[in-house]
């Protein structure tokens, strides 16, 4: 594991002061590289009580840190995400990927026991990222989450392939 000091610049590290990336190399559990946010929490903590993100990859690549320095903003910048919600990227995850949205969701790769993690002053759930393509976002917004991710299961995707085929 490591951990990656992400400068987000001087205007927008005050949002998120004491953000950092936490990189988990492939295991025995898994083959796929975790991306996970820490500072989310300790910036927008309610009653002890807050997020943090996951995001899984295939590779180990800067730009995965950097778009969990992206999410981390865009959630203590105002936006709030929470389960079920989705942010726009505004280009694809990566180079060629139809997947330009992240989708905010249960932790499913990497079982329920990363979803609650308890702190000294709280607790932190951390919640999964999951690329998804503009058009599987408007399919959510008219049938539901719970209707996406049953396509999700029923076409086997491969979460950390950036070039799976969209499910609508």
């Amino acid at each position: 594991m490591e951990v990656v000091d992400y400068d987000l610049g001087p205007e927008r590290r005050d949002v998120v002061p004491d953000l950092r990336v936490l990189v988990v190399a492939p295991g025995p559990r898994s083959d796929s590289w975790a991306y996970v946010t820490v500072g989310c929490w300790a910036s927008m903590e309610k009653d002890g009580h807050g997020l943090e993100f996951v995001m899984t990859a295939h590779v180990r690549d800067e730009r995965f840190i950097e778009l969990m320095a992206m999410i981390a903003y865009y959630h203590c910048g105002g936006h709030q995400l929470d389960l079920e919600h989705s942010m726009p990227i505004g280009e694809p995850w990566v180079p060629g990927s139809t997947c330009d949205h992240l989708l905010i969701s249960l932790p499913y790769l990497h079982g329920p026991d990363l979803e609650h993690c308890p702190l000294p002053k709280g607790h932190a759930r951390i919640l999964w990222t999951l690329p998804v393509t503009a058009a599987e976002i408007e399919f959510r917004r008219s049938h539901g989450h719970e209707a996406l991710e049953q396509l999700f299961d029923e076409a086997e995707i491969i979460p950390t392939d950036p070039f799976r085929s969209p499910v609508v």
